[in-house]
């Protein structure tokens, strides 16, 4: 019973964390952008609004976090998505918020992640 109880721990304290490394939209956009395919530094910083010093840093936290590779060529470095589960959550997680922010009403109000003046 108590070895039950350290595997759910487990799931939930692993979840969290990785709630916590997507818990920043400029890291959700990295991911967004390459999972169609490697992009290099100037290539993110022309989608995304932000600095080359705060892109270099989100780029850094998900490179040690596993979700990014990355490979040099010259002066470039090139990111990859690394780990399709983070993509997959990505996905499913934006997906299911755009629908909702669409005002479908396929969606039950008690069922949407988003509340009604949450936004």
């Amino acid at each position: 019973m108590a070895n039950e109880r350290e595997e759910e721990d487990s799931v939930f304290e692993t979840a969290a964390e990785l709630f916590g490394l997507l818990s920043t939209p400029v890291r959700l956009k990295i991911i967004s952008a390459v999972c169609n395919g490697e992009r290099n530094v100037s290539d993110l910083l022309a989608q995304i609004d932000t600095t080359q010093p705060n892109m270099s840093q989100h780029l850094a936290t998900l490179y040690r976090a596993g979700v990014l590779g990355r490979r040099r060529e010259g002066t470039q470095i090139y990111y990859r998505l690394q780990s399709e589960r983070v993509a997959t959550l990505c996905r499913a997680v934006c997906t299911q918020v755009a629908v909702e922010l669409d005002g479908n009403d396929a969606v039950p109000a008690a069922e949407r992640l988003l509340r009604t003046g949450l936004r």
